[in-house]
């Protein structure tokens, strides 16, 4: 594998080198910083083991540098910031597990004990920091060699490694959608026979493996396995169950996950938003329930747009995912990815556009990337022609913006003057006048301003036998 120059070119590697001889301890960077550099990757975490004490080591440095160093005495961990990256220190050590724990008993040890304890033998590889052998390489688990294969592969026995710790199967299937990686053979079966030990793991260590999954650059790779290996099952079953198809006579419907995680890699080639992408995972996640079959026209899934966007926010809480803002961006792009392409399908009215304007807001763009993303067809006519439709209504969108200003507006006339004009309580029927008023702008009927809409104002309320308050 080709290296680049100089992998320990940063000052604060020879600073640590010198402090570790002055010492007599032996040091060592390893881990993702190892791994990226023979993967021409990025990184700013620097994670180095100490033989002997990290915390002392990390608060010598910091001495040194005049700058804060953040101990963690309880994980025997230290960590400081210096050179424009992190490091965090630690002693080596060998790690024991009971069955009903994914948290270890921790000893002293060497650094190969260090290496063995490793999740996978590409993070397990060490560049000595002595000055002896500076920066040479420790490889007792034959890592640089899975670099090269493009493997992920367990150090030790990988089900001691997969039960002791169960989110290192997460972590597994995380590195290989990242990097692209295969699991090697025994590894993937491990995983298989494990994975009902991923119930002791907390929900909140769970979602920050599957969103690094989801923001990887083919996030299907990660499902795929997930669901290969059964995990999907018992951490995601909703969307464990769009998978299969279903045969009736002549009609078979389509394998809805295969689907999905189409739809979530179109979405990931051209949008790095997480949430997009969640909008893409969830977009027909309702489709089980809603599943339907007629002779005459075959398989059907109405409604499942509008189920779907009411699973949403129970399926966020399980998860542990933000339930604010993102929650309701999903649930909106959920309940709304069917309009443009039923727009597409149809002839496409002044009157739909408005309507999908307003309750798209300023997601708008985003939900036309989800219903593009969304065109899986592999018949290129179909995609053609619908992307064609897009792309008409898209210009048909920009027309009426820039006319009728319709994205995010409040109708001219709200409750409040209602009440004082006509000096009434809140009723029924000021919610009713408002909604014809929006509507009439939204189909065009009259323009979004205030004297068209006050005009029709007058006219409902006269209907309605309201009278203005007296002067």
């Amino acid at each position: 594998m080709e290296e680049s120059k100089n992998p320990l070119s940063l000052p604060i590697f020879r600073r640590i080198s010198r402090l570790a001889d002055e010492r007599g301890v032996q040091c060592f960077v390893i881990g993702g910083y190892v791994r990226d550099y023979y993967l021409h990757r990025k990184c700013t975490d620097i994670d180095v083991v100490v033989v002997g004490s990290g915390i002392e080591m990390a608060e010598a440095l910091g001495k040194e540098l005049r700058t804060n160093v953040s101990v963690f005495r309880h994980f025997g961990t230290a960590m400081l910031r210096a050179d424009g990256v992190e490091v965090e220190f630690v002693g080596a050590r060998k790690e024991s597990y009971s069955p009903d724990s994914r948290k270890p008993h921790v000893e002293d040890g060497t650094i190969e004990d260090d290496q063995r304890r490793r999740d996978f033998t590409i993070n397990a590889m060490a560049w000595s920091l002595n000055g002896a052998t500076f920066g040479e390489l420790v490889d007792p688990f034959d890592g640089m060699y899975d670099l090269e294969d493009c493997i992920i592969r367990t150090p030790c026995d990988p089900d001691i490694t997969f039960s002791d710790d169960p989110l290192r199967m997460m972590r597994g299937i995380r590195f290989a959608a990242q990097l692209g990686f295969d699991l090697e053979d025994e590894t993937f079966e491990a995983i298989r026979r494990n994975r009902h030990r991923i119930s002791i793991v907390s929900k909140e260590r769970i979602i920050v493996e599957l969103n690094k999954i989801i923001a990887s650059p083919v996030p299907s790779i990660g499902f795929e396995l997930l669901e290969l290996t059964g995990l999907l099952e018992l951490i995601f079953p909703e969307l464990h169950r769009l998978g299969g198809v279903e045969r009736r006579g002549n009609h078979a419907h389509k394998d809805n996950l295969k689907h999905t995680l189409k739809v979530l890699d179109n979405v990931a080639r051209r949008s790095d938003d997480i949430w997009l992408r969640w909008a893409a995972v969830m977009h027909d996640i309702a489709k089980p329930q809603t599943k339907s079959y007629d002779p005459r026209t075959g398989w059907s899934f109405h409604g499942h747009e509008v189920l779907g966007s009411k699973m949403v926010p129970e399926i966020f809480k399980r998860l542990k995912l933000p339930l604010g803002e993102p929650m309701r961006f999903v649930r909106k792009m959920v309940f709304l990815h069917l309009r443009p392409i039923i727009l597409a399908e149809d002839i496409v009215t002044d009157s739909a556009v408005r309507r999908l304007l307003f309750e798209a807001g300023d997601d708008v763009e985003k939900l036309m990337l989800l219903c593009e993303a969304d065109i899986t067809s592999g018949i290129e006519e179909k995609v053609k022609r619908f992307l064609d439709n897009f792309t008409l209504v898209r210009e048909k969108m920009r027309d009426l913006e820039e006319r009728d200003r319709i994205r995010n507006f409040q109708p001219p006339v709200t409750g409040d003057m209602i009440m004082r004009e006509y000096d009434i309580p809140p009723c029924s029927a000021i919610g009713e006048i408002k909604e014809l008023i929006k509507n009439a702008i939204l189909d065009g009927e009259i323009p979004n301003e205030y004297e068209p809409a006050h005009a029709m104002l007058e006219r409902l309320a006269a209907e309605r036998g309201l009278k203005k308050r007296a002067e």
